[in-house]
């Protein structure tokens, strides 16, 4: 099922990051992406940004556990019970990681003007050292990370069934985004299973 590709991130300072780019068959990706884009209850939300409300450009859902309570950009985000198709990815995943998860934020890219800016994943409720598995279903997107003191970019494209796991300091010393795209016209899905530790 996985096809590991490492990436050569040993002269990034800190970027400790795995990426799996077929880590799930095109047929199973294939049903994943559309069970996923049917069912999940996505919301369009809105977030404080310089003082102002705006709406997020992309839609959202948060599930997990029902204590992993998570905050971001200002919005305290309480979890939707588990889908099944939901913990079966899991299920692959902290079988191969060998890391357990508790939520996922689900983001809807409904084509490449949806996006996401740059911003650490590093909550306190995710403990000193988060670690994320990012899946990726749907149209390629470009990613990219920024070093948050010395501006180094590092970028790579996200493919349809493909996992990027991060790991270690990675949060702490880099930002990450996926930029505006007037190419692509078709969705994404993305999953980040997290490990909420600070559960209230």
């Amino acid at each position: 099922m996985i096809n590991k590709e490492p990436l050569n991130t040993n002269e990034y300072d800190h970027l400790s990051i795995d990426y799996y780019p077929n880590f799930f068959p095109k047929e199973q990706a294939d049903f994943y992406f559309q069970t996923l884009y049917d069912t999940i209850a996505w919301q369009e939300e809105s977030y404080v940004m310089y003082g102002k409300m705006v709406k997020a450009p992309r839609l959202m859902a948060w599930y997990g556990d029902e204590h992993a309570e998570y905050s971001y950009s200002g919005v305290m985000h309480y979890p939707q019970p588990w889908l099944n198709i939901m913990l079966d990815i899991k299920q692959h995943l902290q079988q191969h990681f060998h890391h357990s998860f508790n939520s996922v934020l689900a983001n809807l890219y409904r084509n490449g003007q949806d996006s996401v800016g740059w911003h650490a994943d590093n909550e306190a409720e995710l403990g000193p050292n988060p670690v994320i598995a990012s899946v990726s279903l749907g149209a390629p997107r470009r990613f990219c990370f920024q070093h948050k003191k010395d501006k180094t970019l590092f970028e790579m494209v996200l493919t349809h069934g493909s996992v990027l796991f991060m790991y270690a300091q990675t949060q702490h010393y880099w930002k990450h985004a996926l930029p505006k795209s007037k190419e692509v016209v078709e969705p994404r899905i993305n999953l980040t299973f997290r490990e909420v530790v600070g559960e209230r």
